[in-house]
């Protein structure tokens, strides 16, 4: 009797132990996909009393690519896609506009292979806009020089973006805010964004964070992250302040960033870029372009 209470605990551990490991279940796409799609979006600009427009972007797993629109609509761009299910809504109510990707519903977990298409590339107007982006496990690519950005948000999962600022904000902005989990991000020509506040949260990474352009004013940036290496690149006459919150932080400096106890400085004229820095371990990089 103690033998087969033996063998029978035995085979239950080796039956657990198979049912805990990653089972792998294909999507059939030959039900899933179908013919791909190139659909227009165009969201012309709003009859709304209100000075600014509020824009939504819902986007889940794919490329989301945003660029300047220097014509007649508000947001114009395509939507490429091979899921029926995939296939935008736009919903307008006075100055609020959001586009947001359609759902998918499937009864396994399944593994989603490059058979499977979602493309946008959206072109946004110089006009006044508090605009919100948010989207999933993605890549995205976003030029956003020129525009009139009043409030911006981003909020992503696990995802590899490049945003880039290459002209100046047309206004100034109140709040640039991105939160991410596990991702590789690349923010560029953040100077040019002319934001009050900035708020940066995240999870383990790498986050690049280049603060070249012209700074038109005086600006804080408040930095959260998990486990990550961050790269925090200020051009040479810009004045900035560091402070550092978090034990497990590598503080690695080079350029003209000086260290006074546990203040990192940058000297310089002009509008000034503070930093309140706070990572649960990793290491954080201070220097010029």
């Amino acid at each position: 009797m103690y033998r087969k209470r033996i063998l029978l605990s035995i085979t239950l551990l080796i039956l657990m132990s198979c049912a805990c490991q990653l089972i792998d279940i294909p999507i059939d796409t030959e039900q899933k996909t179908g013919e791909t799609i190139t659909e227009p979006i165009d969201v012309p600009f709003l009859n709304s009393a209100q000075p600014h427009a509020i824009v939504t972007l819902t986007f889940g797993a794919g490329t989301l690519q945003i660029l300047p629109n220097p014509g007649n609509a508000l947001i114009s761009g395509t939507a490429t896609y091979n899921v029926e299910d995939f296939k935008p809504e736009i919903t307008i109510v006075d100055n609020a506009v959001t586009v947001k990707q359609g759902s998918i519903t499937l009864d396994t977990v399944p593994t989603v292979n490059d058979k499977i298409k979602n493309e946008w590339i959206l072109a946004l107007a110089q006009h006044p806009m508090d605009l919100t982006v948010k989207a999933g496990a993605y890549k995205g690519n976003y030029e956003l020089g020129g525009l009139a950005i009043t409030d911006l948000h981003v909020a992503d999962g696990a995802s590899t973006v490049d945003l880039s600022f290459s002209m100046p904000n047309q206004i100034s902005m109140n709040t640039f805010r991105y939160e991410t989990g596990a991702s590789d991000i690349s923010l560029k020509n953040l100077s040019n964004a002319n934001f009050q506040t900035m708020i940066f949260q995240a999870g383990a990474g790498n986050y690049n964070l280049d603060f070249s352009g012209i700074l038109q004013q005086s600006a804080s940036i408040f930095i959260e992250t998990g486990l990550s290496r961050i790269i925090i690149i200020v051009p040479k006459g810009i004045p900035a302040e560091a402070r550092f919150e978090g034990a497990l932080t590598q503080i690695n400096t080079n350029g003209d960033w000086q260290q006074a106890g546990e203040i990192y400085t940058q000297a310089g004229e002009g509008p000034k870029l503070t930093f309140i820095i706070e990572t649960s371990a990793g290491t954080v990089t201070l220097r010029n372009p």
